[in-house]
């Protein structure tokens, strides 16, 4: 029995949630979401929840079940407060800017890499080592900060490269003599 699938899904106040078939859309005050639920899930609407129910008792179904309530649970989370990615940039003379679509990085390369900011996405550059990744799309926000941070993964030796704020670089020690 999932234990997470169990737990309905609240409904804050200000958004409304409708299920028609296996898509569940969801409208809040920071925009609007849809999330297409596997065949063996099953959603209902009732006293301001969602219910997430397996079809079947097979194992996939029930590996499905708390996957999709998750999922769910994140749809409501970002139409309200969305979700938040910083990065931190390390290395002398690497920086970051906004400018106007892009984001134009300098990270040592012989060239700037500008990188085309995807609709839904804001990105801001409060500092010019720090880089703030905001939506309501969970996901989306997560593979923006993972595309921005793989242009310079952090090294082991010095820490230098892109990171995230609270990720921790396990440094090596140096070659000795």
């Amino acid at each position: 029995m999932s234990r997470v699938g169990k737990k309905p899904v609240a409904i804050p106040s200000g958004v409304t949630a409708t299920v028609e078939g296996q898509v569940v859309k969801v409208k809040g005050p920071k925009g609007a979401l849809s999330l297409v639920l596997h065949g063996d899930i099953e959603a209902k609407v009732h006293s301001g929840e969602i219910k997430v129910d397996p079809r079947s008792e097979t194992k996939r179904a029930r590996a499905m079940w708390g996957t999709y309530r998750s999922l769910l649970a994140n749809i409501m989370t970002g139409v309200t407060k969305g979700f938040e990615r910083k990065l931190e940039i390390s290395g002398v003379g690497y920086r970051a800017a906004v400018q106007g679509k892009n984001l134009q990085v300098q990270l040592g390369y012989s060239h700037d890499i500008s990188y085309p900011i995807p609709e839904g996405i804001t990105i801001a550059t409060p500092r010019p080592t720090e880089i703030v990744v905001t939506g309501i799309d969970r996901q989306k926000v997560g593979h923006v900060a993972a595309e921005i941070r793989a242009f310079r993964t952090p090294e082991p030796y010095k820490g230098k490269g892109v990171r995230y704020s609270d990720e921790y670089i396990f440094r090596k020690e140096g070659k000795k003599k």
